[in-house]
């Protein structure tokens, strides 16, 4: 309670780090995402604090988080390289993206909910087709990407890099 200062829920259950936090649609639910001796994404019911789902496979720690409009998908971005879609009734793995060569430090998913903006430590902004999974843009930096972001149209990507600045993008249709 912000007012009073009073914790109103704990939420135990990663044993490391947690680096990323996303609310789902209609504010019941939250998905985590932990370090690297965690390496877990894991769902919570806001009311009663029960951890409802733990979605493992990130070889290494999870640092972005981004859920789909639908309410029923999420983006994870690891330390690994790799970003993976899951179902978050199931828990399965829906799909495995490779393509970055250090940290996923960022996503964004477009409006459209069939792309997302990935960021990295290796410089590079890839624009995903969630879908198929390809690989559809790539914009190589100056310095690591530690920001993503993208406009309500889907037409500019906004980007924070480790030097300080913001950067804008067109995006391709």
């Amino acid at each position: 309670d912000l007012e009073s200062g009073a914790e109103l829920r704990r939420f135990e259950g990663h044993n490391a780090s947690v680096n990323s936090l996303a609310v789902l649609a209609g504010g019941r639910r939250a998905l985590s995402g932990s370090s690297d001796s965690d390496r877990t994404l894991r769902l919570w019911d806001l009311e009663s604090g029960a951890e409802l789902r733990r979605f493992e496979g990130h070889g290494e720690g999870v640092n972005s988080l981004a859920v789909l409009a639908d309410g029923g998908r999420a983006l994870s971005g690891s330390d690994d390289g790799t970003l993976r879609l899951w179902d978050l009734e199931s828990g399965a793995e829906l799909r495995r993206f490779e393509g970055h060569g250090g940290w996923v430090t960022s996503l964004a998913v477009l409006a459209d909910g069939r792309r997302a903006l990935s960021g990295s430590s290796d410089r590079t902004v890839r624009l995903w087709d969630l879908e198929s999974g390809a690989d559809l843009a790539c914009f190589i930096g100056d310095d690591s990407i530690f920001v993503v972001g993208v406009s309500p149209t889907a037409n500019r990507a906004i980007l924070g890099d480790t030097r300080g600045r913001v950067l804008t993008l067109a995006l391709p249709s």
